[in-house]
């Protein structure tokens, strides 16, 4: 299959995210560990190479490892902030270089909650500079959105925003958020339930269908967004029996991941589409399993949705493995039996790899920096400015808590874990 592979370059960042799912380390890789991750990449086939972070830009030797990963036929990526992108020259460097395709984080059109969610006075501003500058270039660009609570009521409005004044950013990723890892597993109050979030989500996946523009949803279970299925992120990967291998700067070191099923709530397990869905990731505590419904829909016309996307994909074109007829059984709605905590016998769409700590190559370290992952554990009262302030930027009738809180805990009891998952 097409895989695309990730190397975090640093792990600090310019920006200082309350919901980061990775905050800063002390690490970094130089050029030459660059060279030898790519080299495996290129070893195994792979079709690209994701360059994240902490902030990518923030290395030196940035412009060197694009240049070095385009030498040897990967497709070269990024995902950024866009802040140093807003600096015409430094984004024509990027491009040079042979950066192919940036992913834009931006969570919201409203000034004041932009620059709230990312700690960053002027947030938006500089994304927006950055979009100008990458629009000039031959760099296509993705948006990506983490959901939260504080977003989540406005994802369609983003979207028109994006619409009518970045006409040419084609193509939107949705990731809703992990109250699991990062900052977010203390800054409790960033995370949506599922209900806050599917109005909104829905009427913004109908507008971008309906303007031929395409977009991916990551951690939404099927049964919210049944009649954009195809777009799961997850279901994709399940159905094109993908895997990724990503680099961490931490003690989780790399991670090949080769299947995609996650955390089910008892309702699952009569769901027609649970062979096809990632679940409820390692999210599932944060929810409360009565915001699932079983969906009794034939998964296959999804897959064949999704194996007619493949035949238009770039990466599917270039992969090996193109015999569409040789479709595995997980993209027929099977799978094969695990162990549940429970101890019964339940259909599961795959797993993820529990990380060893094991790594291709040494991390470098800056003994100026530090692991640091609760830089921004405060609540919204402390930011300055609260975002039930202007009516202008979010729904008045929000109320957001003094502490950190646990949302709708569900009993693990009623949750199922594959057998070896951390």
């Amino acid at each position: 299959m097409a895989n695309i592979g990730y190397i975090q370059m640093v792990r600090h960042c310019n920006q200082n995210c309350g919901f980061c799912s990775n905050p800063e380390t002390p690490f970094f890789h130089n050029l030459e560990q660059i060279h030898q991750i790519v080299d495996d990449f290129v070893s195994r086939d792979y079709f690209g190479v994701i360059m994240t972070g902490g902030e990518p830009t923030l290395s030196p030797i940035l412009p060197e490892a694009i240049a070095h990963a385009r030498a040897n036929g990967l497709h070269v990526r990024m995902i950024t902030n866009g802040q140093k992108l807003a600096d015409w020259d430094y984004c024509k460097s990027l491009a040079d270089a042979g950066l192919q395709h940036v992913h834009v984080s931006i969570h919201s059109h409203k000034h004041k909650l932009e620059d709230f969610l990312t700690g960053t006075p002027g947030s938006l501003d500089w994304a927006e500079k950055a979009l100008t500058n990458l629009g000039k270039t031959n760099i296509t660009v993705n948006i990506n959105t983490v959901i939260n609570r504080y977003n989540c009521d406005h994802l369609h409005e983003n979207i028109e925003w994006f619409i009518q004044n970045f006409p040419f950013i084609r193509h939107f990723v949705w990731n809703n958020l992990d109250p699991s890892i990062g900052r977010a597993t203390s800054n409790q109050y960033f995370t949506a339930r599922l209900q806050d979030i599917e109005v909104s989500l829905s009427k913004a996946m109908r507008m971008l269908a309906e303007t031929g523009r395409s977009f991916r949803v990551e951690r939404v279970p099927l049964c919210y967004m049944t009649e954009f299925a195809h777009c799961s992120t997850e279901t994709r990967k399940i159905v094109k029996s993908e895997e990724r291998i990503v680099h961490f700067l931490d003690n989780k070191g790399t991670v090949r991941q080769t299947e995609w099923g996650h955390l089910y709530a008892d309702v699952c397990n009569v769901c027609s589409l649970r062979s096809i869905c990632g679940g409820l990731f390692d999210r599932g505590n944060a929810y409360d399993p009565n915001e699932l419904s079983p969906i009794f829909s034939d998964p296959k016309p999804i897959i064949q949705r999704i194996v007619q996307d493949l035949q238009s994909d770039p990466a599917w074109r270039m992969a090996k493995f193109k015999n569409l007829a040789a479709i595995p059984a997980a993209h027929q709605g099977k799978s094969g039996a695990q162990q549940s905590v429970t101890g019964g016998e339940v259909s599961r769409p795959g797993k993820v790899q529990a990380p060893t700590g094991e790594r291709l190559t040494e991390m470098a370290m800056d003994p100026k920096r530090k692991t640091d992952h609760t830089a921004r554990d405060w609540t919204p009262e402390t930011a300055g400015w609260h975002p039930s302030d202007d009516e202008d930027d979010v729904d008045t009738g929000l109320v957001v808590p003094p502490e950190p809180v646990a949302i709708g805990r569900v009993p693990a009891s009623r949750l199922e874990v594959r057998s070896g998952q951390e």
